[in-house]
């Protein structure tokens, strides 16, 4: 494109067409913490963090209707808590922002939690056979 035809526009950056951190599906139960106005104690919300990056995650919670727009994220299984500033709301959907990027090392952490939260694989049973490896007659 040459740039006589182009307008002022073309070489605007929008952070909506661009992400600076590649972004995980995860589905993991989380809790968002939050000061009540003029501090007069903390509400705590169930919620589940849909997916997540280094700078920021998508959140669904029962209900958005009360919720600050800043809050603490902690994802169960995990005894950080990550600060956060609310990007958008759309219905029971929350985006966030994390008031400082999360590092590489607590990322991998969320992502692999599947492991830690205890899901058990068992080795597959081969068929017709007993303890002892004999096979059984079918």
């Amino acid at each position: 494109m040459v740039m006589e035809n182009a307008t002022h526009l073309a070489g605007v950056r929008s952070e909506m067409y661009e992400r600076k951190w590649e972004r995980f599906y995860v589905r993991r139960p989380a809790k968002v913490m939050s000061v009540r106005p003029g501090l007069t104690g903390i509400t705590i919300r169930s919620c589940e963090v849909v997916d997540i990056s280094q700078g920021g995650a998508a959140l669904e919670l029962t209900t958005a209707i009360g919720l600050s727009a800043h809050y603490y994220l902690q994802i169960v299984g995990l005894a950080d808590r990550i600060g956060c500033a609310e990007a958008y709301r759309n219905g029971n959907r929350v985006g966030v922002k994390f008031i400082a990027p999360i590092s590489e090392h607590m990322l991998h952490r969320i992502v692999r939690a599947d492991f830690m939260l205890g899901e058990a694989v068992n080795a597959p049973v081969k068929p017709f056979q007993n303890g002892n490896g004999a096979r059984l007659g079918r």
